[in-house]
Order: C-alpha cells, then sequence, then structure tokens
C-alpha cells in the first residue's frame, strides 16, 4: 500500500505566478506558516510571459479616467465598485514595491482602450518577468515552497476546504492540511491550437474549485489577442502604442475601418478585425518598421520575429488571433473569497469584477497585485485552526488520455474561437461528452482531464449567453443585449444573474 506524506500548513497558497507569490509575501509579513505549491518550477506559468507592463494610475487624479477606460472595456460586465478599489490601492503596492527595492523604466507606455500612456514596464518588454523574479527573491526561507507538485484534488469537511492532495512528478501522493486555501493558478488558453499561454495554463484551479462545487462565472469569456505569432509568441499591444500598424493581404492598413481608434481599439475589436481581414484577404500582419530601435524597445518581439525567420525591421510580421487570458473564472469578492468557506482565488483563476467581458490592457498583473494582498489579508484574519484532521483515502486522480489534446484544441479552435454560434458550441459539447475518462498514471493525463472538464463548462457558458458582448461573439445573436448579465455555474447547475 501507498506510504502517503502528511504536510500542515496555516495558508497553503497553489501557484506560484505574481498572485501567488505576493500572497505568499503577504501572508508571511502578517505572521502565518505558508506553503506554496507549484506544479512546475517556482518560475513558470503566465506571468513571466506578461510584456505589456502594469497600467497602474498615474496618481489618484487618475483613478477616474483609468476607472472609464476599464469599464468601457468590459462592456458592462465589470463592477465598477471593485474596480475602483483596485484600481485606487494598485497605488500603495506600487509605493511598496518601489521601497523594497523593484525598479521600472523610466515613462509610460500607451496601449489599446488606455485614454493615456499610463503603462509602466520593467525590462523593457519582460516586465513580466522581472516583476516575478523580484517577487520570489523576497520571499527568502519564510515559506515552503513545494516544486513540481500537482494538486489534483482539494480537501474539505461539513465547514469548508481543509487543504488539498497532490502528486508529485512520480505519482507520489502527498496530503496537505490547511486552515485556508488560495488558488493562483492562472487560466486555461491550452485548450485553444493557438495561444500565447504556457503549457501550464491547463484550467486546474477552475476545475478544482468546481469538482468541490463553488460557483464559477463568465469562463465564456476568453481574450483572444490580436497579434500573436502563427507559433503562439506575443506582439506586446505595447507596440501598437508605439506606432506599429496592421496590414491585411492586400498591404493595406485596415483598422480604422473597424474604429476610430484603429489599432489602438480595444483587443476584443482588434481581435474579430484581425481574424476577418484574414480571411478576406488572405492574411494580417503587423507592421513595426515605424518603431525606431525595435530590438532595444521590445527585445522579445524582436528575437520572437526574428526565430521565425522574419526580420521585423524590414518585413512585415504575419498574425493571428490567439486564446490569451480569461477573464471569467472562480467568482470571488472584493477580498478574494470564493463561495466556500476556506477557499480564496486571485489572479487569472477568479473573477474579480474588474475585468468584466474584456480585459483593458495590462490591467491583469496590477490585479494580480492587489488581489493577491487582499486574498493574503483576509485569509490570514479569517483563519481557522483544523482539529483532528482526519486523512481518509486519497482520491483517485482522474485522466484523459494526452493524445486527445489535438483534438480538443481543434474542437475548441473551430467552435469557441473569436467568432461562435449555436451549432457549433453543440456540437463542440457532444464531442467532449464522448471523450473517455480513467485513472491517470501521469499528471499529463490529469492536466487533460482538467482542460476538457474546463471547456466543456466554457462551451455551456458561452451557450447560455445569447448575445455578443465583449470577446463573447455570437454571430447567431450579434447584438449586446441591454441589460448585462453573468453566467453562473455550480456543479451542473447554470444561471444567469443581473449585474
Amino acid at each position: 500500500m501507498e506510504s502517503l506524506r502528511h504536510l500542515e500548513t496555516e495558508i497553503l497558497i497553489i501557484g506560484s505566478g505574481v498572485a501567488g507569490a505576493y500572497a505568499a509575501l503577504t501572508a508571511s509579513a502578517l505572521g502565518a506558516r505558508v506553503t506554496l505549491v507549484t506544479k512546475g518550477a517556482l518560475a513558470s506559468g503566465s506571468s513571466q510571459l506578461a510584456q505589456g507592463g502594469i497600467a497602474f494610475p498615474l496618481g489618484l487624479d487618475d483613478v477616474g479616467s483609468h476607472l472609464n477606460d476599464t469599464l468601457t472595456a468590459g462592456r458592462g460586465l465589470s463592477d465598477p465598485d471593485v474596480s475602483s478599489e483596485i484600481l485606487t490601492e494598485s497605488l500603495e503596492h506600487l509605493k511598496f514595491l518601489k521601497e523594497i527595492g523593484m525598479r521600472f523604466d523610466d515613462g509610460f507606455a500607451l496601449e489599446g482602450g488606455h485614454s493615456k500612456p499610463r503603462i509602466r514596464h520593467a525590462g523593457g518588454d519582460q516586465s513580466g518577468r522581472v516583476l516575478l523574479q523580484f517577487l520570489h527573491s523576497q520571499l527568502g526561507g519564510r515559506i515552503t515552497i513545494l516544486e513540481k507538485h500537482f494538486v489534483y484534488d482539494l480537501r474539505s469537511d461539513d465547514q469548508g476546504i481543509i487543504g488539498a492532495w497532490a502528486v508529485d512528478d512520480q505519482m507520489r501522493r502527498i496530503c496537505i492540511s490547511a486552515g485556508a486555501t488560495l488558488l493562483a493558478t492562472g487560466g486555461s488558453g491550452r485548450m485553444f491550437e493557438v495561444t500565447t499561454n504556457p503549457v501550464e495554463a491547463t484550467g486546474d484551479g477552475v476545475a478544482l474549485a468546481m469538482r468541490a462545487g463553488a460557483i464559477v462565472r463568465d469562463l465564456e469569456m476568453t481574450q483572444f489577442h490580436p497579434t500573436s505569432l502563427l507559433n503562439g509568441a506575443l506582439v506586446s499591444e505595447a507596440c501598437r502604442g508605439a506606432g506599429a500598424q496592421l496590414i491585411n493581404g492586400h498591404g493595406e492598413r485596415f483598422m480604422f475601418k473597424y474604429d476610430t481608434n484603429g489599432e489602438l481599439a480595444p483587443r476584443d475589436v482588434v481581435a474579430r478585425a484581425v481574424y476577418l481581414e484574414t480571411r478576406d484577404t488572405g492574411a494580417s500582419y503587423v507592421d513595426l518598421r515605424p518603431i525606431e530601435a525595435l530590438e532595444e524597445k521590445f527585445p522579445t518581439v524582436f528575437h520572437s520575429a526574428t526565430n521565425l525567420g522574419v526580420d521585423p525591421t524590414h518585413e512585415l510580421v504575419p498574425i493571428a488571433p490567439a486564446a490569451h487570458y480569461q477573464m471569467g473564472g472562480i467568482k470571488t469578492d472584493s477580498a478574494g473569497r470564493s463561495s466556500l468557506n476556506r477557499l480564496y482565488a486571485a489572479g487569472e483563476v477568479a473573477s474579480t469584477g474588474l475585468h468584466g467581458a474584456n480585459r483593458l490592457a495590462s490591467n491583469s498583473l496590477l490585479e494580480c497585485l492587489v488581489m493577491g494582498a487582499r486574498t493574503a489579508i483576509a485569509a490570514v484574519k479569517e483563519l481557522e485552526s483544523l482539529a483532528d484532521d482526519q486523512i481518509g483515502v486519497p482520491p483517485k486522480v482522474l485522466g484523459v488520455d494526452v493524445k486527445t489534446r489535438v483534438t480538443l484544441r481543434h474542437i475548441m479552435t473551430e467552435v469557441a474561437s473569436v467568432f461562435r454560434e449555436e451549432s457549433g458550441l453543440k456540437l463542440g459539447s457532444i464531442q467532449l461528452d464522448a471523450i473517455d475518462t480513467f485513472d491517470a498514471s501521469s499528471v499529463a493525463q490529469a492536466e487533460t482531464f482538467n482542460l476538457v472538464f474546463v471547456a466543456k463548462a466554457l462551451l455551456a457558458g458561452a451557450r447560455a449567453r445569447k448575445e455578443s458582448r465583449g470577446a463573447h461573439y455570437r454571430v447567431d445573436y450579434d447584438r449586446t443585449t441591454s441589460t448585462a448579465f453573468h453566467v453562473e455555474q455550480e456543479n451542473s447547475e447554470i444561471r444567469l444573474v443581473d449585474c
């Protein structure tokens, strides 16, 4: 019989990106015993790939303008009060980060949907990597870190969540008991064929929460980044803010046909425009030649293009929309509490009310910082001790054949990409329901199970939202309804909730 390891902690944080790392730093500073679990290396996931920077308001007098930009992009699904709180509080975290040694580049960048330049960069277009490395350097030896440990199930009693079950890379189980559990696991972009997301983005947190009975909402709101290279490498939106132009297969600049803001229109508009121009003219490109000192200002973009054999200083760079950001997720309140006692969520895995139907560029790392801290503070304040925790028999690790990922990605790209309609969504649901589940013998199989699980929920949400709003565009319901509503899912139940 398998021998079980057992670990006890006060705060369990699952995920080591900016939200998880900042939450760990905050909880540890408050005196809590913290364990951080990540299924890969500590430096992994989506945070380190963020090129655009952080959209801190320029000051308290800019919060109103930044809020208006956020709500405009959110298309009626953003919560004005929560959004205002997050934007205002972000300035405190900017000050704190500077005080403890985080350095930002000089100047501010302009990105799509913003009414003025306010984006702070660090290391040019390597902002996410620089920020994450800095946060990890601050953790020191104050917390317990478990790398290469995959959390496959949450533990619960009649009072709420009491920790998690995990396996290491040899599939050996570990039981973790915790007074509070915080999910910071990122998104689910690997369910699509072209995505900017890393290999870790397999929807684990949403799957864990849903199976435990938590409410999730607006999973149909997947943001597609409009300017991705064909291998998923990202061409930062800041490039368009710096003068890059979008060109179709006929050599024409096209964005002003779709929006008066041209290349700086919100991402949902640009993604649909790129899709349509590619369909109608055979290709779409980003012209980076107007940007002076491209390699110096945007080294990641420059090297991504040259690695594909394109010289961006002399040639047009072919692009396509790519699955980029999961705006829906685990429903939380303004302190990161989920619908389940002792379970919290922060970052891309959570739905706080900030992003709504279309995330405003570079608001994500800002949210990770603010909500990472808020969830940690709430979790420590509400920390409950676990009396006589009975480990019990570990649940099975459920899996799906890894080869199924090719099929899954094809289905989701065909039916749930930039444009959607009922017959495709229904067919995709039937196809996913036919996929077999079994006892997993590898982490990859368990990840594939999570991808399929979340994909089914996404399609259910997309079918329930009979309108077009933000990133969700239904060709059979191409108008936005006058009343904004959330699509909430709890277990197998779906309900529509007015905003």
